[in-house]
């Protein structure tokens, strides 16, 4: 009976998406890209994404011994890729909105919008370091250099920080040399396509670029910078169609996930497993059935966002700490776990599917929170805050 509790969280998770949760009415809509609702859509997210890695490592069909597998969080395991699409679509709508709206935006920018990926990284890096070592992981000097710099994923949850920096980086250098704003989308997101048929050569390792989650969603970068820059076009076609558009964009989800799931298995991103010829054509075919279904999934959100308006304070609680829970909460993912990534047998192993996601969670808040805590003030906020209350006070 107790293991049947984790099936409570398929009616847990609609309750915390929509409890607070407001219909604009007839007639009225809501600005479902506000920076509330793609950080409250983002917070939700995040506990999905700590689903998917707990059911990575209790569901899936490629674990052995095959006693390991569990019932319950099957439903997440292939779903990773859909819910870090719309982290990466709000990413490129952010960046392109705020080059717009905020003056010298790029002045900073690297700063502001990459140095805090940078250290987010590696202080995880050494957190899941120092963790190896206690378990017991038998580290030469090769192995250590290899995962205290990154180049071999001591975190391994960590592909999407180091990804999304390069494309900000595409984005300062595109619009900052480049005075016509056509050709910086453009060429901002020519190195994200370029970047993705990239990763497609590449066969499956131990670094960077390991695997096709490195790349398979990572369009949506592109496509929420072009979203940004024709908004009122989109959202007043949107507005029009939008009893078409909304029960289409949630009915075409699962065939276009079963069409992604026909072409994956039909091709394969493995194909260098038995020395097929065409493999980058392989992946090739596999990306671009999943791209599909990733777009109508990000679309499915924004559509749902303008007519409900979703918003409580546990959304609004994880909203902040979005960034260090995605990459926190995996530590205890794998120290719960059969075994440690790498191989190691965990010694704190918990049976119980529904305990296993509790602990993992209640663990992941706090953790969340203190990385939140010694993160250096990269955006100058807290200084300028800081200098408005100083100067209130003289004026008193």
């Amino acid at each position: 009976m107790l293991d049947k509790l984790i099936y409570s969280v398929y009616f847990i998770l609609p309750v915390v998406l929509l409890w607070g949760a407001k219909y604009a009415g007839k007639g009225k809509w809501n600005d479902s890209l506000a920076l509330d609702q793609s950080k409250a859509f983002q917070g939700f997210l995040a506990v999905c994404i700590m689903l998917h890695h707990v059911g990575q490592k209790t569901c899936a069909s490629w674990l052995t011994p095959k006693t390991r597998i569990q019932q319950g969080l099957g439903f997440f395991v292939p779903m990773g890729f859909l819910f870090v699409s719309v982290f990466l679509f709000f990413n490129g709508y952010g960046v392109y909105k705020s080059f717009h709206s905020k003056d010298n935006y790029l002045k900073g920018f690297v700063k502001k919008r990459i140095l805090p990926l940078v250290f987010m990284l590696y202080s995880t890096t050494i957190i899941f370091y120092i963790a190896r070592l206690i378990i017991g992981q038998k580290m030469d000097l090769k192995q250590t250099v290899l995962y205290l710099t990154s180049i071999q994923l001591c975190n391994p949850n960590t592909w999407y920080v180091i990804v999304l920096p390069f494309f900000y980086l595409a984005f300062y250098f595109a619009f900052k040399f480049i005075k016509n704003d056509g050709v910086a989308v453009l060429v901002t997101c020519a190195f994200v396509v370029a970047y993705m048929l990239f990763g497609t050569t590449i066969n499956h390792n131990n670094y960077w670029i390991r695997g096709e989650w490195w790349y398979n969603c990572v369009h949506l970068f592109a496509v929420g910078i072009i979203f940004a820059k024709f908004e009122d076009k989109i959202i007043a076609f949107f507005k029009r169609f939008y009893a078409v558009l909304m029960p289409l964009s949630v009915l075409a989800v699962y065939p276009l996930y079963l069409f992604s799931r026909l072409v994956c298995n039909t091709y394969s991103y493995y194909g260098e497993n038995w020395g097929a010829p065409d493999t980058v054509f392989r992946r090739r075919m596999c990306l671009g059935s999943e791209a599909l279904v990733c777009v109508d999934f990000v679309l499915m959100f924004i559509l749902l966002g303008m007519k409900i308006k979703i918003g409580n304070r546990f959304l609004k609680f994880m909203s902040k700490i979005t960034l260090e829970f995605y990459l926190i909460h995996g530590l205890f993912v794998e120290l719960f776990a059969f075994n440690f990534d790498g191989g190691v047998v965990s010694p704190l192993r918990i049976h119980n599917l529904m305990l296993y996601s509790v602990l993992v969670f209640v663990l992941g808040v706090p953790s969340a929170l203190f990385l939140k805590k010694i993160s250096p003030d990269f955006s100058g906020k807290k200084k300028l805050a800081g200098n408005c209350d100083s100067n209130m006070k003289k004026a008193s």
